[in-house]
C-alpha cells in the first residue's frame, strides 16, 4: 500500500487554519442542536439547519480570529508552563 503525500500549508498558517476548522465543527454541532430543539426532527429542520449553520459560522470564524489571542493569554495565566 502506498501513501499519497498531499500538499500542506506552511506552519505560519496554523493560526488561521485551526480557528477555521474549530469554527466549522463547533457551529455545525451547536446550530444543529439549537435548530433541532426549536423545530424538532422535521423537514423544516433539514431545510433550516444549513442556513443557520452558515450564519453562525460567518460570525464565529472572525470572532475566533479576534478572540483567540486573548484566550491564549488567559490560558497562560491559569495553566502552568511545561516543565
Amino acid at each position: 500500500m502506498t501513501s499519497v503525500a498531499y500538499p500542506r500549508l506552511p506552519a505560519r498558517y496554523a493560526g488561521v487554519v485551526m480557528p477555521f476548522f474549530l469554527s466549522v465543527l463547533m457551529t455545525f454541532v451547536v446550530s444543529g442542536i439549537s435548530t433541532l430543539k426549536a423545530l424538532g426532527p422535521t423537514t423544516a429542520f433539514l431545510q433550516t439547519w444549513p442556513a443557520s449553520w452558515a450564519l453562525s459560522w460567518v460570525v464565529a470564524f472572525p470572532t475566533l480570529l479576534l478572540v483567540l489571542p486573548v484566550v491564549r493569554r488567559l490560558v497562560a495565566l491559569v495553566v502552568a508552563p511545561p516543565a
